[in-house]
């Protein structure tokens, strides 16, 4: 549950998790967060505790691989987008991300951070420390319960320009909606300029799942309940390459954990392994019939919505 002034315990331990990658894990890094252990504050030594005391563990281990993936894949797509131009970064769900706080590329695009305004609450109070005296005037918050809200509505207040392509990161967050509040944000996010490009990621429903994201799905998933945040969906990759169909989105390119980072990168002795536990969907919302001129930035893929977007570049 979310208190006032904290963020869910959901957004604590997917930081601590990035935080622990760069200290129980081995090389090579999938993913630096390096502000992680920061944006945890007071708390880090005691979320970070239980996996160095613990990191081979199933849960903890699987943590560390699903956070890690998931951002890096969406960093690097981001990162193109920029590269072609695009100049707005949506972040739904954005916890304790550190993107804006830590990122070079932070400074090139305009951040849109949506979440709880209880988290943005201890975010605000945690972040000006985490980036010890950067200026942050890039980053705007925009609060929103995605259960209650207008998507819409809420950027237009905070400045979004709908009529601009835009990258939406959208992670961690699914399972915990109900059907309609994801279409509903779906169907928002579909009414963005051409151009504009979703990485979401989604559980897997149990028959599609091997046995490490079935262990790991049954032990989390009964403790996200308990605490007052329990799964409420799950996804085929089709039905979400079809979801995001319905509302504009050209084909979905469906990225497994194993694909999410280069191959290089699982050459590795520590505890984390791929799992078919969780999917990422990442498309480009097509050009419309009356304006056929936009979304230039995909360039040799193609207008956009004709291929999926392009694979994530060499290990770096």
């Amino acid at each position: 549950m979310i208190a006032n002034g904290q963020p869910s315990l959901t957004a604590l331990t997917a930081a601590a998790a990035r935080a622990a990658h760069l200290i129980v894990d081995g090389e090579p890094v999938i993913f630096a967060d390096t502000l992680a252990e920061a944006m945890l504050g007071e708390r880090a030594e005691e979320f970070i505790a239980y996996h160095r005391a613990h990191g081979t563990h199933p849960v903890l281990a699987g943590a560390r691989t699903q956070v890690t993936c998931r951002s890096r894949y969406a960093e690097d797509s981001l990162a193109r987008g920029i590269e072609g131009g695009i100049g707005q970064y949506v972040l739904l769900g954005a916890g304790l991300d550190s993107f804006a706080y830590r990122s070079p590329l932070a400074g090139r695009v305009r951040v849109f951070e949506v979440d709880h305004p209880a988290t943005q609450e201890y975010k605000r109070r945690v972040g000006g420390a985490a980036a010890s005296g950067r200026a942050l005037d890039g980053v705007t918050f925009v609060p929103v319960d995605f259960t209650r809200d207008s998507l819409a509505e809420a950027l237009g207040r905070a400045g979004f320009d709908a009529g601009r392509p835009a990258f939406v990161s959208w992670l961690g967050v699914t399972m915990y909606l109900d059907e309609g509040a994801i279409e509903a944000t779906v169907s928002a996010l579909g009414r963005f300029a051409p151009g504009s490009e979703i990485v979401v990621d989604y559980m897997l429903p149990a028959g599609m799942r091997d046995a490490a994201g079935q262990t790991y799905a049954e032990l989390v998933g009964q403790a996200a309940a308990e605490r007052g945040e329990p799964w409420l969906s799950v996804f085929t990759p089709e039905a979400m390459a079809a979801l995001l169909a319905r509302h504009g989105f050209g084909p979905a390119r469906d990225v497994g954990q194993r694909d999410m980072i280069p191959a290089a990168a699982w050459d590795r002795s520590d505890a984390l392994h791929p799992a078919e536990l969780s999917h990422i969907a990442h498309a480009v919302i097509g050009v419309r019939p009356s304006e056929p001129e936009v979304a230039r930035h995909v360039g040799e893929a193609g207008e956009a919505g004709d291929q999926p977007p392009p694979a994530v570049p060499a290990y770096r």
